[in-house]
């Protein structure tokens, strides 16, 4: 059995149809998946990036896109009452629910992404965050050092590793970014001849030219 990472931070609506569409993407095929909270805002300020919806026109085109695909992929999808929020206190939630490894279940991941993008409401809100840790029984304190450190710890192993947006699939050394890429982690399951000669290292070779100053 295979082991995929699959990163994440609950704020990115592709994270969540990545996630909802990962079982039927890769179905039949043997693997374990473990969920990895990381903070996107993170990822973003050590690549310097800007998010999808700092960008106006950009923002306007996600959100268009993500309903077209949550509609064509027949996935629950709601737009939460404001976006971009704060997604601190759900990532050390899960976190607070995390196994021995650090890692999330399945379980604990989804609901985290259906509170903001299956829901609706508030993701902020103090009484619905409230209801989901009663809801999840976290093991820490979501507010506490320990988780904390923990998220810190995580995204700079994330960006250590080449993580820069989310969702990311990490299979062994190889990264996967977005819902577009499933399809290439599931021929890399199936042993796809493509993985296994030059051409992956290949594609990631070609050669710079004008730069912005």
């Amino acid at each position: 059995m295979k082991q995929l990472d699959f990163w994440f931070d609950p704020i990115s609506p592709f994270a969540y149809l990545a996630f909802e569409r990962l079982p039927k993407a890769l179905a039949g095929r043997s693997y374990s998946v473990r969920y990895r909270p990381v903070l996107f805002a993170g990822l973003l300020a050590h690549w310097g990036q800007k998010g999808p919806a700092e960008v106006e026109p950009k923002r306007a085109w996600t959100f268009r896109h993500v309903a077209w695909l949550a509609h064509t992929h027949g996935i629950v999808w709601r737009m939460p009452m404001q976006h971009p929020f704060k997604p601190l206190a759900l990532l050390r939630l899960g976190l607070a629910c995390a196994g021995p490894d650090g890692t999330l279940n399945r379980c604990v991941a989804e609901a985290l992404l259906h509170h903001v993008w299956v829901d609706g409401g508030d993701p902020s809100d103090s009484i619905r965050l409230a209801a989901l840790q009663t809801r999840l029984a976290p093991a820490l304190d979501p507010a506490g050092a320990e988780v904390k450190a923990r998220l810190r710890a995580d995204t700079d192993l994330a960006i250590a590793n080449g993580v820069f947006g989310v969702p990311t699939l990490a299979l062994g050394d190889r990264l996967f970014w977005g819902l577009d890429a499933l399809t290439m982690v599931a021929a890399a399951l199936d042993g796809d001849p493509w993985f296994h000669g030059p051409a992956w290292d290949d594609a990631a070779h070609a050669p710079p030219g004008v730069t912005r100053g």
